[in-house]
């Protein structure tokens, strides 16, 4: 980071907005557990000020608004992990943890830095799109007040690395639909290793059952097989409103696999995603109805 001129740490949100509106813009510090690898492979943006935002207060916070979980940027991996409110609330994302990296990282990882960087293989990102996450972001305004605007995750990412967060704004929470007692969620990671390895591919499965057996409120979402994590909406169709049997989820995979864009890699061809990820769906779905 040899560009970097100036060093700042402030505690309070308002103090980070100014910082982030000078000229130049900022170096977001959160977790550093993405920043550092970028910044020796030399694909960090380059920015006058480095700044430090792990000691603004009310960011690491964990709450419920209504019927809203509220994750604050702040919070570690390994906070939500072990969050009452995230395993009651969000389950989902309790479970992603276990496969997210190693303890170490997990223990400095922030769940905003993670969505920010929106790598389309991000671990989170995928489970948070089939939970229909809205993102808060927060500025200055001119007279030294805080905007605060909300974000679906489906609008969210804009490409590999890009979101909609503009450079005076910080992502200061993120916001997840609390789940209901008939939600049934799944989450897998393939790769070579389940955790301290990049996805080559991730699915997430959110959908209620109703007492009927019927499902509704589908949501498959897809990670590492686009630009950015993905709806199966071809999928989701199929299944919606159906009592899934073997013919329905058969054909649920097939679409899924044909609604995926991959690409080949270090990592994987776009052939075996594309299998792998039909493969993975039929067999995710096939454990959510036979229970």
């Amino acid at each position: 980071m040899e560009h970097v001129e100036r060093y700042l740490a402030p505690t309070r949100l308002q103090q980070a907005l100014a910082a982030l509106g000078g000229p130049g813009g900022a170096i977001v510090l959160a977790g550093g557990t993405d920043l550092m690898p970028q910044s020796h492979a030399g694909r960090l943006r380059r920015a006058p000020l480095l700044l430090n935002i792990r000691r603004v207060e009310g960011l690491d916070s964990i709450r419920v608004d209504g019927q809203t979980l509220v994750i604050g940027t702040l919070v570690t991996v390994a906070q939500a992990m072990r969050s009452e409110l995230v395993c009651r609330h969000a389950p989902l994302l309790a479970t992603v943890g276990e496969k997210f990296a190693s303890e170490q990282v997990r223990n400095a990882a922030t769940i905003g830095g993670n969505v920010c960087n929106a790598s389309p293989a991000g671990d989170l990102l995928t489970p948070l799109l089939a939970l229909d996450a809205e993102f808060e972001l927060a500025s200055l305004a001119a007279d030294g007040s805080t905007l605060t605007r909300r974000v679906p995750v489906a609008r969210f990412f804009s490409g590999p690395g890009r979101t909609q967060r503009t450079g005076d704004e910080l992502l200061t929470a993120v916001r997840v639909p609390c789940a209901g007692p008939d939600q049934r969620a799944r989450f897998y990671k393939g790769g070579t290793r389940q955790a301290l390895d990049i996805s080559t591919i991730s699915i997430a499965l959110v959908a209620g059952c109703g007492a009927d057996r019927r499902w509704h409120g589908v949501r498959l979402a897809l990670g590492a097989v686009a630009p950015v994590p993905m709806r199966a909406t071809g999928a989701e169709a199929l299944l919606e409103g159906t009592v899934p049997d073997a013919a329905s989820v058969a054909a649920a995979a097939a679409a899924a696999a044909a609604d995926a864009h991959p690409i080949d890699d270090v990592r994987a061809s776009a052939w075996y995603r594309r299998e792998l990820l039909h493969n993975m769906v039929q067999r995710m779905l096939e454990d959510v109805v036979t229970r």
